[in-house]
């Protein structure tokens, strides 16, 4: 081997020797690099001086050599990406109510806020229970049929009554991708779509997102307006009611009985589909009606049924209950989609419905739910505040504030303020006839958080709403 042969291999050997250490570390000494490679002192100082050329390492003589201390790379110029917003044109996707509901509270801040159940109420051990014996099942990872687990389809088909069967339940990866899955199946970009007003944020950014319009239909204590609803249908070609008949979200109200034969009715004369969110059943405090699919002869309830609410929110759960062409195009879609939703999930939440831990687990939700709803409730009573329905179930009370309150502004300040609200102007699919927000009691750790968090917001109600002092003119 030549000369410069031997400098540039020890050279080369040198330099994955300093990749391997830290900058200020000490190489070998010249003596200990002779004799490892077997080569001359002349060859060692000549690759020592070739790497102290390259910035790899240090000479200090009379002290050895040092692995140099590695640049910083200059910062990157930021890439150049408005070319996208030609390519994706004017449509958005704005999530940042659904996006805010899904953020946990800041450390010491309460949670009023918020569409799951505190940590402490979830079935944890039940869930992981049904979730091991799920697991131990030989088929547990295979694929399961499409429409969903026939066990499972049953179950649902059953907590719905009627006549409905398993045959007309598709199972699906939670409530917000059952809304988002049948809006597409069921309406063209650009068709209105008829919901409540105020009705579920998440429902309003899945029809938006999927170009749709919503439609405002008002709603009162006793749930949808139906005296405005052939009014509704008529005045803008609607083919579709999205809605909340049981534990409504944000008011917490429940459809009366005549009214629930008028929205069938109504849709009925208007040839139009009818999106029941059935969300929480299993939240109840008192018992629910039936839902409307099981008053439904003719196909045109499109009924969603989910687990998760009553659960936790990583079971993403949930059924989807059509018949006719509707069905088979909400199993299409699902299946171009997202084929099906995991074996393992589906396995765990039969597990748990059919254990005797499930209605146990209910009752237990249900008495809590009660006395927690009782508890925030009396507590904004001491502020003046009463919430405009007195839930029968569900998670959150719907509170009316002051005129000339900014909800959002409200809702910022109470933040600052150690509490965490949702303000009502979301929740309305046109302009709010009023400010309101919407404090849930079912996220909270217990019921001294919900004493202490609505202590909180009438505190910041209050400095919101008491008048400015006027300023002292200048001189």
């Amino acid at each position: 081997m030549n000369n410069d042969s031997s400098i540039a291999g020890l050279a080369q050997e040198l330099r994955a020797e300093v990749a391997r250490l830290r900058p200020g570390d000490r190489l070998p000494s010249s003596r200990s690099l002779m004799s490892r490679y077997q080569v001359s002192p002349v060859t060692v100082s000549r690759a020592i001086r070739l790497l102290a050329a390259e910035g790899l390492v240090v000479a200090r003589p009379g002290s050895g050599t040092y692995v140099a201390e590695r640049p910083r790379p200059a910062p990157a110029e930021p890439a150049d990406l408005d070319w996208q917003a030609v390519a994706l044109g004017d449509r958005t996707v704005d999530a940042e109510g659904v996006v805010g509901l899904l953020t946990p509270a800041p450390e010491s801040v309460i949670a009023l806020s918020g569409g799951y159940l505190a940590p402490a109420l979830q079935p944890v051990r039940a869930l992981a229970t049904a979730a091991a014996r799920a697991a131990r099942r030989p088929d547990a990872w295979e694929r399961p049929p499409l429409p969903g687990l026939r066990d499972l389809r049953e179950w649902f088909a059953r907590t719905a009554g009627g006549d409905v069967t398993a045959a007309d339940v598709t199972i699906t990866s939670g409530g917000q991708s059952a809304i988002s899955l049948i809006l597409r199946a069921l309406l063209p970009p650009g068709a209105p779509l008829l919901v409540e007003s105020p009705t579920y944020l998440g429902a309003l950014a899945s029809a938006r997102a999927a170009g749709l319009r919503p439609v405002p239909v008002p709603i009162d204590d006793q749930g949808l307006r139906t005296d405005l609803l052939a009014d509704a249908f008529a005045a803008t070609g609607a083919r579709a009611l999205f809605c909340q008949p049981t534990f409504h979200n944000p008011t917490g109200a429940v459809l009366s009985g005549p009214r629930r034969e008028q929205v069938l009715s109504v849709a009925r004369a208007a040839g139009a589909f009818v999106v029941e969110d059935d969300y929480s059943r299993h939240l109840a405090i008192d018992p629910p009606p039936p839902p409307l699919v099981a008053a439904d002869r003719d196909g045109r309830v499109v009924h969603i049924a989910s687990l998760t609410k009553a659960t936790a929110p990583s079971l993403r759960v949930a059924a989807v209950i059509a018949r006719g062409p509707v069905a088979e195009r909400i199993r299409s879609a699902q299946a171009v989609e997202s084929f099906f939703v995991a074996r393992p999930l589906q396995e765990t939440a039969v597990e748990l419905v059919t254990s005797s831990a499930w209605p146990r687990h209910l009752r237990t939700v249900g008495e809590e739910l009660r006395r927690r709803r009782d508890t925030l409730t009396t507590a904004l009573a001491t502020a003046g505040l009463s919430p405009a329905v007195r839930p029968r179930g569900g998670l959150h009370l719907w509170v009316g504030l002051p005129e000339g309150v900014d909800d959002v502004a409200l809702a910022e300040a109470a933040l600052r303020g150690g509490v965490l609200v949702s303000p009502g102007r979301r929740y309305f699919p046109a302009e709010p006839p009023r400010p309101r927000v919407r404090l849930s009691y079912g996220t909270a750790a217990g019921e001294t958080e919900l004493t202490e968090g609505a202590a909180r917001f009438a505190r910041t109600l209050a400095a919101a709403a008491s008048p400015s002092p006027p300023r002292t003119p200048r001189p």
